[in-house]
């Protein structure tokens, strides 16, 4: 196990965990992440025009700010998880950064028009046996987003005992992050800072909510499920929170 001392000011110890190659996808220098389809292939559910933006300028803005954030600091050359681990102790330009990188990538990855809930996949059985519907679960989500307050997040993700759940977050924090009250691994993301939909919506974050959840690749999200049940990282935030890091 690795101890790495700060002199930045902190005067704090930190202890990243031992993660798996596997983890190590998204290091230094971070890279905004090709968009897997045209500004405007998710119309009439979002716009061109708000996806170009929100694309290359606010996402592009993350990956910039954080990669001159770690830079020659003690977590540079760490990957993305090893930073949204240990937010806790980094300063806030590495856990808002880190966090609209990581949110942002999967989000996008997470969405089209033509891949529809399947049933029988495995987080479709999973979906059913945790929330009885697909209807269920996106009224679960909807509500997740239309009641966060200000800025943030609606998650669907898989808790340190394989479970399914749904929460929010403020801001651009996550699951993965030390500082969050809900732990585990996110499947599906959805944006509710208002630059994701102003342009279109306004102020009616909720018709926006029904719209992408209508929006929503499960092929992506049926990846993300069987691919988090096997990481390593669920032990990992597990140990965290047992205080055993």
């Amino acid at each position: 196990m690795k101890r790495i001392k700060f002199n930045m000011g902190w005067a704090i110890t930190l202890f990243f965990a031992g993660l798996a190659s596997q983890l190590s996808a998204q290091n230094y220098p971070f890279e905004l992440p090709k968009l897997p389809y045209g500004y405007n292939a998710l119309e009439p559910a979002i716009d061109a025009a708000t996806m170009e933006i929100h694309y290359s300028k606010h996402h592009a803005a993350y990956v910039k700010n954080l990669n001159n954030a770690v830079k020659g600091s003690k977590v540079e050359g760490h990957s993305l998880e090893e930073l949204m681990l240990h937010v806790s102790v980094l300063p806030d330009a590495i856990r808002n950064n880190a966090g609209g990188h990581y949110n942002h990538s999967m989000y996008w990855a997470i969405l089209a028009l033509d891949h529809p809930f399947d049933s029988t996949s495995e987080v479709g059985k999973a979906v059913i046996r945790t929330f009885n519907s697909v209807d269920s679960l996106k009224r679960m989500l909807n509500k997740a987003g239309a009641t966060r307050f200000g800025s943030g997040w609606a998650w669907l993700y898989v808790t340190t005992d394989k479970k399914l759940a749904v929460c929010s977050s403020p801001n651009q924090d996550n699951p993965i992050m030390d500082v969050s009250p809900e732990r585990g691994i996110p499947i599906l993301a959805i944006d509710v800072w208002e630059h994701a939909y102003y342009l279109k919506y306004q102020n009616k974050r909720g018709d926006y909510l029904a719209a992408m959840l209508n929006a929503i690749n499960w092929d992506v999200v049926n990846k993300n499920y069987t691919e988090a049940l096997a990481s390593p990282l669920l032990k990992t935030i597990e140990k965290h929170r047992s205080g055993k890091k």
